[in-house]
């Protein structure tokens, strides 16, 4: 189907979007959804899942029919005359290509080939986001383009309210709520099947002492209420999907897609994060809200693949728990002043451009025709 693509002539207002990031922070997805309601004037075809081996014969004329091909993962574009925009999914803190230690050798020489050969533009939000990317894929620096980054432009902009995000997932009215999330990384990654069996039990920390009833009680005392998303590999672990708890909640991916949310569009109605080695605390920094980061496997997760920036407590603006019991604690006192001032220097660090990233993106792409 792909040699079907070919045939078919460019046209200039044809955008397609290849997303590959479901609905967790997708500046694929998101960008759809600027370019559908601000620019009428261009064609905007959003194909997902990507990559697929079923699309049908229209949507590859689609794919050939397209001056602008966005992508959220590796590159990609039927013919010349085509532009590839790269948005990637994530500001890298953890290894990956040449740079990781799980890696291979011949696959990472032939991403890099596809990435120097494929893309026209990068999307980036600072100078740090380059040098990581480029470290780890060869990525040139005139391809980079400090546009900022879609998903960011859904974080100060709530679509529903807390409240109504409190009352679809915990069914709850509560004044004083502080809603915080978890968000994990790809945990599979560990190579430890006793990860992955805690996990399916329901021990989605992972944690030695997990106790579902009493950190259910701590939360519910302090009118804290905790969103579980987890990865959708850990997600089919569970036999249900529905939390038994009153204060515990598992955001699932038919939440986000039967009423056209991504994830980033809800972010912005919590209080705080808590992840391990997730990039998206580089995300979070942008609210500025108090983040808790969960090291329990930090030591087996730098030996697999490992991490670009260290040492961890340095660069993780944030308050470090190993146990429940830690985390209980924490739970009380949840920022400092200490944190806040490393959160606001790893913020400028990492965001250079901020607002209207959309507008920006579109204004670049564009231009280069």
């Amino acid at each position: 189907m792909k040699f079907y693509a070919y045939f078919n002539p460019i046209q200039p207002n044809e955008i397609v979007i290849l997303n590959g990031a479901g609905r967790s922070g997708s500046n694929g997805y998101l960008f759809y959804k600027y370019l559908q309601t601000n620019h009428p004037e261009y064609n905007v075809t959003l194909i997902e899942p990507w990559p697929s081996s079923h699309l049908g014969r229209m949507t590859w004329k689609k794919i050939g029919q397209a001056r602008y091909i966005v992508t959220t993962h590796q590159p990609f574009k039927v013919k010349k005359g085509q532009l590839n925009i790269q948005l990637w999914h994530g500001i890298p803190l953890k290894r990956m290509g040449i740079m990781a230690n799980n890696t291979n050798f011949r696959d990472n020489k032939r991403n890099e080939k596809l990435w120097h050969k494929d893309t026209d533009l990068v999307a980036s939000n600072s100078d740090l986001y380059e040098t990581l990317m480029s470290s780890c894929i060869a990525v040139e620096a005139k391809k980079y383009h400090k546009t900022g980054f879609p998903r960011f432009d859904a974080l100060a902009n709530p679509i529903i309210s807390k409240e109504q995000l409190l009352k679809d997932l915990f069914d709850q009215e509560d004044k004083d709520a502080q809603i915080g999330i978890y968000m994990p990384t790809f945990r599979y990654e560990l190579e430890d099947q006793s990860i992955m069996d805690q996990i399916a039990k329901g021990n989605f920390f992972a944690f030695s002492d997990f106790d579902g009833e009493q950190l259910n009680a701590a939360l519910k005392e302090k009118h804290q209420y905790l969103i579980v998303k987890l990865h959708p590999y850990e997600m089919r672990l569970f036999a249900k999907l529905n939390s038994s708890y009153s204060n515990i909640a598992f955001l699932n991916n038919d939440y986000l897609f039967d009423n056209n949310y991504d994830l980033y569009e809800l972010l912005g109605d919590t209080d705080f994060l808590m992840t391990d080695f997730s990039s998206i605390y580089f995300d979070y920094l942008l609210l500025n809200k108090p983040i808790i980061f969960i090291t329990n496997y930090l030591e087996q997760y730098e030996k697999t693949r490992g991490l670009l920036l260290s040492p961890y407590e340095e660069v993780t603006p944030g308050f470090k728990v190993n146990t429940q019991e830690e985390l209980i604690k924490r739970l009380s006192e949840l920022d400092s002043r200490e944190q806040k001032n490393m959160r606001l220097y790893w913020r400028d660090l990492t965001h250079e451009v901020r607002g209207n990233n959309c507008e920006r993106l579109f204004d670049e792409m564009t231009k280069m025709y």
